[in-house]
């Protein structure tokens, strides 16, 4: 049995539908740094960040960032899966995509979160000056992203993998979908098939209303 501690709407999620369409076993534990009432202190226990998503396997070991547990689950503990494509070109491709993703847009959502932590300037006009420019070069990341990894159908070939589950999952947060409505509509498209698929929709459903 698989623990994975996460919330709703958060960078769990992914985490989540790669063991469920892995068909491991597995527990979800609500935790998370900003739920005073979740399970923070077991959480701590396994990882003193407070982070999520974390993944304990079955032996006990930890596993902590959303791009490696899906690389695991695909490469290691389910490699029969259709997490990660079979031929080696296109299999590739998806580990750099699942790369590309932390680096390049889900690091942007840290920021917009908290400028502070990126300036020793305090004034409001100042921190929505990088809030801004944030948001523009993570949306251009996204452009890039959409023009680079076509889908056929999906992002990992016939069915959706591991790394449709993290592009679904973290185009949601930094007005990302609205911003690729315009100027990427057929990646948005790509995205709801994603979300709309029966092998993803019951998680997807469990942390996004639409």
């Amino acid at each position: 049995m698989y623990t994975l501690y996460g919330s709703r709407g958060s960078g769990s999620a992914a985490a989540e539908m790669g063991l469920h369409a892995a068909g491991l076993p597995y527990r979800v534990v609500r935790a998370s740094r900003w739920e005073a009432d979740s399970a923070q202190e077991e959480l701590r226990k396994v990882n003193p960040l407070l982070q999520i998503p974390t993944l304990v396997l079955p032996d006990g070991a930890v596993m902590t960032e959303s791009a490696a547990i899906l690389m695991h689950l695909g490469l290691d503990a389910a490699p029969a899966s259709a997490l990660l494509p079979k031929d080696p070109r296109s299999r590739a491709q998806s580990l750099r995509g699942l790369v590309y993703i932390p680096a390049n847009c889900y690091s942007g959502i840290t920021i917009l979160d908290y400028p502070g932590r990126f300036t020793t300037a305090t004034d409001e006009p100042s921190l929505e000056a990088i809030r801004q420019g944030t948001r523009a070069q993570m949306h251009r990341n996204w452009e890039v992203f959409a023009d680079t990894f076509p889908a056929t159908p999906f992002l990992a070939g016939d069915a959706p993998g591991a790394l449709d589950f993290l592009a679904v999952v973290v185009s949601k947060w930094g007005g990302t979908r609205q911003h690729l409505q315009v100027h990427r509509p057929r990646f948005t498209e790509l995205l709801a098939r994603i979300q709309a698929h029966p092998a993803v929709a019951p998680v997807y459903s469990q942390h996004w209303d639409s």
